[in-house]
């Protein structure tokens, strides 16, 4: 099932998307959710066309936790080793924006770039997760772009900055709740050119692992988000660029990259 947030005539619910193509197509409609969505709910039978809606970042989370460097051809490229373990960083709710949202061009950067990533959306609190109860613990599966200050990064110790700007962490277009992640092709194109085309079964670490790592820490609440990695190929984004983020199985996110006002 395909979970989306949205708005409409100023207010904000879940719904089941039902119908295929992309969210431009016209042919995609929102049956309205009674409840929430980490829980148990119930389908209103209300329909409304996506069209008609604002969709809004599919979860409001808690935390994001990224994982760095969790492919090889990745870590290469920037010139960095595969790490001994997970590489995890933070980026804030304020970070946190929608499809068709804009990513602001941080004043303190002059080398942006897209990362196009698999997100993890946790359905329920948990910690200590053991690997064989990982899947109990997912709700689902959505698109996301890491938006990275490169040259921030490079010349700060931590990434807060970096990585956690205001809207550097696009996320949506919905979840997914029934897929496999184990081998789905995911890809970033800028301005409708191809940058980035890899699959997640080159993860150096698996959502398994992700999980089981990140939950040792820190308890995990339904809506928090955890970003998988990126593969190879990631690339400048300038004033103007519109870059979309396509993983197979969920669908597309898109954003304009503005001038920060």
């Amino acid at each position: 099932m395909r979970i989306a947030r949205f708005s409409i005539d100023g207010n904000v619910a879940f719904g089941a998307v039902e119908g295929e193509g992309a969210v431009e197509s016209g042919g995609l409609v929102l049956d309205i959710i009674r409840g929430i969505p980490y829980t148990d709910f119930e389908l209103s039978g209300t329909k409304v066309p996506l069209s008609k809606v604002r969709l809004l970042p599919p979860v409001l989370p808690n935390k994001v936790v990224g994982i760095g460097r969790n492919y090889a051809e990745h870590a290469r490229e920037l010139g960095n080793e595969v790490p001994e373990a997970p590489v995890a960083f933070f980026k804030p709710t304020t970070s946190v924006i929608g499809p068709g949202d804009a990513i602001e061009y941080p004043s303190f950067s002059s080398e942006l770039h897209h990362e196009a990533e698999l997100a993890v959306v946790i359905g329920r609190m948990c910690r200590e997760v053991p690997r064989e109860r990982v899947k109990d613990v997912i709700f689902g599966y959505t698109c996301a772009n890491d938006v990275t200050a490169r040259d921030v990064q490079k010349r700060e110790v931590q990434w807060a900055r970096a990585k956690g700007f205001d809207t550097s962490c696009p996320l949506g277009p919905w979840v997914e709740t029934d897929l496999d992640p184990s081998d789905l092709a995911v890809q970033a194109t800028v301005n409708g050119e191809q940058r980035q085309l890899g699959r997640t079964s080159d993860m150096i670490r698996s959502i398994e692992d992700l999980v089981v790592h990140i939950s040792e820490a820190m308890t995990l609440l339904p809506g928090d988000v955890i970003l998988t990695g990126t593969p190879a190929g990631v690339g400048p984004l300038n004033v103007g660029d519109e870059v979309a983020v396509t993983i197979e199985g969920i669908g597309t996110l898109t954003n304009r990259v503005i001038k920060r006002g």
